[in-house]
């Protein structure tokens, strides 16, 4: 197969409609196939029904130390939003490349596997590996086990570069989060006879109270050295959305809401999740005393640490080489920077485009972020040559 250009793998990327709903199968087909053919060596994840899989690649000789380039595959739903052209098809105009992913994330991963696929066919040095996770944009869900399979198939790799848009800025470091599904069973009767019922909607109320006063406290606390690098200089709990009750003359059967944290690097993520789940209990305690069929249910649905920066860390030392930035950056979102750190990786975030850009109608990526880009890989090869 004839190698391509950093474009036409885009194109390629894109008209596969990765959704996390859906499989991301054609795409990691397409994607090893033309990888293959150009000399690297490719494993796969597979998630638990085999409808989705993360692609490794491997280029170089087969030794530990590798730069990894880690991407995810999927994208968010174009459902709703008023596209003026096909989000499935790159579309160039006034500068920019159009479609749904090529700002998030794909520009970076056509331009990582080009990378990885002119390294196996001109020989490395030192080796590259590419990283292409699934279930990335539904909590981060994917790397984990993706990146424990890295480290059984290939020689682990000492450097991770996660191609988040960034403006090709180095990012040293990014806010850990963890999610919850809280769903209060109540018990319901006619609102006039309130106290012989339990109204989930307003029992409720007490762990949303309880997540304004933890805010309220946080953000009465002077904030760390580390805090005071992000914007906002502090950890955040969050309720976005909120589903319950049948009338207004019947006390609720059922209330249902997610509480997300976003958590500084030194902080224990852990205690700031176990301080809700433990107020979260001790309601469900009081629930069940009133009426057996009330309660509280919690359940985890995403958990992604924090990225520490690293002083003198490998991977912002390779990064800073390259780029010529000497800043420091830090954001309050997370990325699966922070799960390849928690298993012994170098890392840090530097990708092309702007994060404002992500899950928007008309999503586009700059030409020029993506010739960075393209440059930026350029001197990567040369440094592993």
């Amino acid at each position: 197969m004839d190698e391509l250009t950093p474009r036409q793998i885009l194109d390629q990327l894109v008209a596969f409609p990765t959704v996390s709903t859906s499989s991301n199968l054609a795409l990691v087909d397409w994607l090893e196939g033309y990888l293959t053919a150009q000399g690297a060596r490719c494993f796969r994840h597979w998630n638990e029904d085999h409808t989705k899989a993360a692609l490794i690649a491997h280029a170089g000789p087969w030794v530990p130390g590798a730069v990894v380039l880690s991407g995810h595959s999927d994208v968010v739903p174009v459902e709703g939003q008023p596209w003026t052209s096909d989000p499935w098809t790159v579309t160039e105009r006034d500068g920019r490349l159009y479609g749904r992913g090529t700002c998030d994330m794909k520009g970076f991963v056509a331009l990582a596997a080009w990378a990885v696929a002119r390294a196996a066919r001109n020989g490395t040095l030192r080796p590259l590996q590419l990283a292409l996770s699934y279930d990335e944009e539904i909590g981060c869900t994917g790397a984990p086990p993706m990146i424990r399979t890295m480290q059984e198939v290939v020689p682990k790799g000492s450097a991770a570069i996660i191609g988040e848009p960034s403006l090709m800025k180095l990012i040293t470091g990014h806010k850990g989060g963890v999610g919850f599904h809280v769903h209060v069973k109540g018990f319901e009767v006619h609102s006039s006879l309130l106290p012989e019922g339990v109204s989930a909607v307003m029992e409720s109320a007490h762990l949303m109270q309880w997540v304004n006063a933890r805010n309220a406290e946080i953000q009465a606390a002077v904030p760390s050295p580390v805090a005071g690098q992000f914007r906002p200089p502090f950890t955040t709990l969050h309720i976005g959305q909120i589903h319950g009750g049948t009338a207004h003359n019947i006390t609720a059967a059922d209330c249902r809401f997610a509480v997300e944290m976003r958590v500084v690097p030194d902080e224990d993520l852990e205690a700031h999740a176990g301080a809700f789940t433990d107020r979260a209990e001790d309601l469900h305690a009081t629930l069940k005393s009133r009426r057996p069929e009330a309660g509280v249910s919690v359940e985890r649905f995403f958990n992604v640490p924090a990225l520490k920066p690293e002083d003198g860390g490998e991977a912002e030392m390779l990064v800073r080489s390259l780029t010529g930035d000497n800043a420091t950056g830090v954001v309050s979102y997370g990325t699966e920077a922070g799960q390849f750190q928690a298993e012994g990786y170098s890392a840090v975030v530097c990708g092309p485009g702007d994060i404002a850009q992500a899950h928007q109608p008309d999503e586009y990526l700059e030409l020029s972020e993506f010739e960075a880009g393209k440059d930026f890989m350029d001197r990567l090869l040369l440094a592993c040559a």
